[in-house]
């Protein structure tokens, strides 16, 4: 995701803070790996340099005085073209755990073992998962759906890899 957008994002509602932006962001998009104070400010500085945001005043705090920023027309059309902008599909041609297979094949270890191991491990990823959902917001059901809907197509392919291991062995050894 890109932080600068969702941060111009969060300024469309309003100018704001380093401090405010931060615990907003967190609040919504931060479940997992909540922003660096110092993100913000460099990517606030960044945004200020292009021309997408601007200061729009000091508020007094009990420590130095904190810069509230607030989006610029710029800005504005730069998170509305990035909103309107599909993300490309994340297609995996060519994972790692596809190549641990062939490996195992190739060197005559298990590649059973290496599938039943990543199967281990996407269920009980899948059990996190479905856990945080029941006791989730509404923001962390449709997140924790996304991961599982991955981890299911996943296990699909687990499954059908381990059907064509002999086919795939075969292929290999040739």
């Amino acid at each position: 995701m890109s932080i600068g957008h969702a941060l111009l994002g969060l300024l469309e509602t309003g100018p704001r803070h380093g401090y405010d932006l931060k615990r907003v962001y967190d609040e919504h998009f931060g479940h997992d790996r909540p922003l660096a104070y110092g993100q913000v400010y460099s990517t606030l500085s960044r945004l200020l340099r292009n021309g997408l945001v601007e200061e729009s005043g000091v508020e007094p705090g009990g420590g130095p005085e904190r810069k509230r920023y607030a989006i610029t027309d710029a800005g504005v059309t730069d998170v509305t073209e990035w909103l309107v902008t599909p993300e490309s599909p994340q297609i995996y041609l060519q994972s790692a755990l596809y190549t641990k297979v062939v490996l195992a094949l190739m060197s005559g270890r298990s590649a059973e073992d290496v599938l039943d191991a990543q199967r281990v491990a996407h269920l009980k990823a899948m059990r996190e998962l479905t856990a945080r959902k029941r006791d989730g917001d509404l923001a962390d059901q449709l997140i924790c759906d996304h991961a599982l809907f991955h981890l299911e197509a996943d296990l699909r392919w687990l499954e059908l890899t381990t059907a064509r291991l002999s086919d795939l062995g075969k292929q290999v050894a040739s």
